[in-house]
């Protein structure tokens, strides 16, 4: 009798596939001020495993304190702005109509007060491509032109820790500490590597033997490959 399939054994919810508590150390993101403006200094740098660049704890003037994504260039006892009247500064936090075109950016809130969602990977950074009465243009990481409201933030500055994926793994463990604290199941094992009872791709003849479409419908020990398809191969120019 062969094995559940990879998805059949993550729908079941068991503790290969939970969520990993305490992966994220520290909760990333804006303090909720509202317009008020609020200055901080940069205390110390924290290595959290759940996140590729390195995070700043950031000790406010009320005595509060937070966790912001370190910009390249950053020192302990260096201030921080956030919000209110514009200090165009490294790492401080602006509104994106606060912003001139051009200012690379990155923690790019998606609605007003959500923290930042946006350019959070190390090494990334946005671009400020135009200015509406209301919206704000800019070009992502990606290049991909997105277009959000001016009255969200983000800071001043490109985001640390770039040229970390330059850096060869070299070990099969190093790439297993990497996918741990990211809720990550590794290594993954192609199905048409599988034996034909474990995998509806597996088989011999290590090639899928069948197409890869599959019904939205399919019962779960089918429904692997492309699931619900609105088209396959290469697109007709």
């Amino acid at each position: 009798m062969g094995k559940m399939l990879k998805q059949q054994r993550r729908g079941k919810g068991s503790n290969a596939y939970a969520k990993k508590p305490g992966a994220f150390k520290t909760s990333v993101g804006y303090p909720n001020i509202g317009d008020r403006e609020v200055v901080g200094e940069v205390v110390r740098f924290i290595n959290d495993p759940g996140h590729t660049a390195p995070i700043m704890e950031v000790l406010y003037e009320d005595f509060t304190r937070g966790y912001l994504l370190a910009p390249e260039g950053i020192k302990v006892g260096d201030k921080l702005h956030i919000s209110g009247k514009p200090v165009y500064a490294l790492g401080n936090v602006l509104k994106l109509g606060d912003i001139p075109e051009g200012t690379p950016i990155y923690n790019i809130e998606s609605v007003p007060g959500d923290g930042g969602k946006f350019a959070r990977s190390a090494g990334s950074t946005a671009t400020i491509a135009a200015h509406t009465e209301t919206e704000t243009t800019i070009t992502m990481p990606s290049k991909g032109i997105s277009t959000y409201s001016s009255a969200c933030r983000a800071q001043l500055g490109i985001l640390a820790g770039g040229g970390m994926t330059d850096v060869p793994i070299v070990k099969a463990g190093k790439a297993y500490h990497i996918q741990l604290p990211l809720n990550r199941r590794w290594p993954h094992c192609r199905g048409v590597k599988m034996n034909a009872v474990d995998h509806p791709f597996g088989g011999k003849q290590h090639h899928k033997g069948r197409s890869s479409s599959t019904s939205r419908n399919a019962p779960p020990g089918r429904k692997v490959g492309n699931i619900g398809a609105r088209r396959m191969g290469r697109r007709k120019r």
